[in-house]
């Protein structure tokens, strides 16, 4: 289900306090980014947030937070966390627009530079079920792109070389939290409407 583009916005403080929970209880609770507690705590994890509904919405401000994440002090702003809450309800509607926004990347000369991560509520990896806890390693409050440097994750991997079996302990931890683990967390939006 899409959502309704005129529909009232969710405020930008409380959609960043969902997103910062998120991170916070999920992604470093669970560790499922052993990379994510040093930004954070050294306050270097920068939060947008897209107001309009729109796909050209979106890529105007990707493209204005890859510029400017690109042109910021890595010790100042080490990664920027890009979020949707209108407009973008729909996974497969928001998946497509991942090929745009390669090309606004490429287009900016930056490819090997910064990367583009999506996130989403209703994120599903090719092939699994729709309800497979597994898919909750990129489900996020809000659509979302994760903008990181390509030399923060080559300094990543080479302090934790077991970098290349994350992905599988994240599978782990999943399936052994389950759905109602997931529940638990409470990592979905609060202000009384998801973006479901």
């Amino acid at each position: 289900m899409r959502t309704d583009p005129d529909a009232r916005p969710v405020p930008t403080d409380t959609v960043i306090a969902d997103t910062l929970r998120w991170l916070e209880r999920a992604v470093m609770g669970l560790n499922l980014c052993p990379f994510a507690k040093a930004p954070h705590a050294k306050g270097q994890i920068h939060y947008a947030v897209c107001e309009g509904a729109e796909r050209a919405h979106l890529l105007d401000a990707l493209r204005a937070e890859l510029q400017a994440l690109a042109a910021a002090d890595p010790a100042e702003r080490e990664t920027t966390l890009l979020m949707a809450p209108r407009g973008f309800d729909d996974f497969l509607d928001f998946n497509d627009l991942l090929d745009d926004a390669d090309a606004v990347l490429a287009d900016l000369d930056l490819e090997g530079t910064l990367q583009i991560a999506p996130f989403h509520p209703r994120f599903q990896f090719a092939g699994t079920a729709e309800d497979d806890i597994t898919n909750a390693t990129n489900r996020a409050p809000y659509p979302t792109l994760h903008l990181i440097r390509e030399a923060s994750i080559d300094r990543a991997v080479a302090a934790f070389p077991e970098a290349e079996a994350i992905y599988e302990a994240n599978m782990a931890t999943l399936e052994k939290l389950g759905q109602d683990g997931w529940a638990a967390l409470d990592v979905g939006p609060q202000h009384g409407g998801a973006t479901s």
